[in-house]
């Protein structure tokens, strides 16, 4: 049977602990509200398996987890087909609409440039300050004119939480994470969390009032990652009219820029320079 199904281009955002993708025909004009792909690092060989039948033409990826992981991906891709064209995302001095200060802007990670570019795509008229939060939870800030001015890092919640474990003999392993209601917990595991949580809101929030100092303007906060949920309730509480919860940062960064080199328009006023 012959496929008529359209041409498609492969995005795939891979972190430190899984491998995210989307396949969208190349002219398709939004992000879909929601994807469900998503791969461990361990069961990467059942990517060809989720791609069967797709007709894809081009993949764009965003890897920040290592050259065997890259090697792993594109031999899944060149499964479907030896003629995909394939491209690594990296990030540069400037690229849809970013300009990167960085001092090394090559330096930065690919994960956080494509996710910058979303940021200024969906908010093109203000400063945004973008939160991530994964195995490391990222927080940079990208003023209304496109300029990424630099950003931190921090341990993930898991990975805060377990650092807690890991060297204080007296305290437990946190296995999951849950919502809290209050900063003030009565027993050591949720008075853990309570600490982790509060210590990543923390930060977001000085790192959102410098923004704010810096530019003259009330900032949009973006949260986004796997973590976001469990920080979304506290930053609504205390700046509801400047929060949002957005997912796919990278894959929605990636797509503009997989446009950009394809050569398919996109709304110049959110998008300013090729890559």
């Amino acid at each position: 049977m012959i496929n008529t199904k359209p041409a498609r281009m492969l995005l795939i955002d891979a972190g430190n602990t899984r491998v995210k993708w989307v396949c969208l025909a190349e002219n398709e004009p939004d992000f879909p509200a929601q994807i469900e792909a998503g791969l461990s690092h361990q069961d990467l060989p059942l990517l060809f398996e989720h791609l069967g039948g797709s007709k894809i033409t081009s993949a764009f990826i965003s890897n920040v987890a290592g050259e065997a992981l890259q090697d792993q991906i594109e031999h899944q891709i060149k499964l479907l087909s030896p003629h995909i064209s394939i491209e690594r995302f990296r990030s540069s001095k400037a690229c849809a609409g970013i300009v990167n200060q960085y001092q090394t802007p090559t330096q930065l990670g690919s994960d956080r440039f494509a996710s910058l570019i979303a940021a200024h795509h969906l908010f093109p008229h203000q400063p945004v300050l973008i939160a991530t939060g994964g195995t490391a939870t990222t927080v940079d800030a990208v003023t209304a004119d496109g300029h990424f001015i630099g950003g931190m890092i921090l341990p993930g919640l898991k990975v805060m939480a377990d650092s807690l474990a890991k060297n204080t003999a007296q305290l437990p392993e946190i296995r999951s994470l849950t919502q809290r209601d209050s900063a003030f917990a009565k027993n050591t595991q949720d008075a853990i969390q309570s600490g982790c949580i509060h210590a990543q809101v923390g930060a977001i929030l000085s790192a959102l009032e410098q923004l704010a100092s810096i530019t003259g303007q009330a900032p949009q906060l973006l949260l986004s990652g796997g973590a976001a949920p469990y920080l979304l309730p506290y930053l609504l509480r205390l700046c509801p009219l400047q929060t949002q919860h957005i997912e796919n940062c990278v894959l929605r960064g990636l797509q503009l820029v997989a446009k950009s080199r394809l050569g398919i328009p996109i709304d110049t006023n959110k998008a300013k320079s090729p890559c």
